[in-house]
């Protein structure tokens, strides 16, 4: 019979948020799965857990994942943990839960503490409905991707940084024209010098101009509002011909009329205008 899989979340800071499941589950398991041993080391000494760990990360996901289903077909129970927080969340696990369930071998979550969640509900923004993004990425592709992502959301965006990289996606931001939009940026969550500051895209990139960023962040960012939305759409129609920006508003069912004066208004221009353009 197989064995079980065990998801455990772990503090992202502060040890006392570790769940007494959480314990007891590691303290039960035939072997620990941890993102980097000797970071967990720390946490099981802490809470007196002598038990035997194997590294699982990024670099040998594939390959340790194999050597799990392995062991966990032979019946034995595997607790999955990583440096801090929810397995599987912007870290490994991905792989190995989608071959526990191709092989349908049980699973099981133990919940714990999540620092994207943390800074959403401190954020102050509307938490509702939430786009997490997690690290945009390194390579230029990447960012422009998740810029974009952040750019079109209606909903709070969710994103992690790093420090060293943290002034240069705020720029990036800025000059994306989203300098306007609220954001929260929170840092050190749940241990002693946690700290969440509040402010436009801007100001914060302001703040970090004169202040070097310390720690890991959690950035959450204002979704995108309705006359924001109306701009954007604007723009967008006033890239187009004017002959084509007129077919826009006569496909949506406009008299011709009311479709010239729409156009004139997005284009900041007389209906005269727009009629002897179109006409001749």
């Amino acid at each position: 019979m197989s064995g079980k899989l065990y998801i455990v979340g772990t503090p992202i800071g502060n040890l006392d948020d570790m769940s007494i499941r959480g314990l007891k589950v590691l303290q039960s398991v035939d072997l620990i799965a941890a993102e980097d041993t000797r970071h967990s080391i720390k946490l099981l000494n802490h809470f007196e857990i002598s038990k035997k760990m194997v590294a699982y990360h990024q670099h040998n996901e594939q390959q340790s994942c194999e050597g799990l289903i392995e062991l966990l077909k032979q019946g034995q129970n595997i607790a999955l943990i990583s440096d801090a927080g929810m397995p599987l969340i912007s870290d490994p696990g991905s792989v190995l839960v989608k071959s526990c369930v191709a092989n349908a071998i049980a699973l099981e979550v133990v919940p714990g503490p999540n620092a994207g969640l943390c800074g959403l509900v401190l954020s102050g923004l509307d938490t509702r409905s939430f786009l997490f993004l997690g690290f945009l990425g390194k390579d230029n592709k990447a960012v422009k991707a998740g810029i974009k992502r952040i750019e079109e959301s209606v909903d709070t965006v969710v994103l992690y940084e790093s420090p060293h990289r943290l002034p240069k996606t705020l720029e990036i931001l800025v000059k994306q024209g989203l300098g306007h939009r609220q954001m929260s940026i929170s840092r050190e969550l749940t241990k002693r010098y946690e700290e969440t500051r509040y402010g436009t895209i801007a100001e914060h990139r302001d703040y970090y101009q004169e202040n070097p960023p310390r720690g890991e962040y959690v950035l959450c960012i204002e979704g995108r509002t309705a006359d924001e939305g109306k701009v954007a759409a604007s723009l967008e129609l006033e890239s187009l011909s004017l002959e084509d920006h007129l077919a826009h508003y006569l496909k949506s069912g406009l008299p011709e009329k009311e479709a010239m004066k729409a156009v004139a208004k997005d284009r900041n221009i007389s209906r005269r205008d727009v009629y002897n353009a179109v006409k001749r």
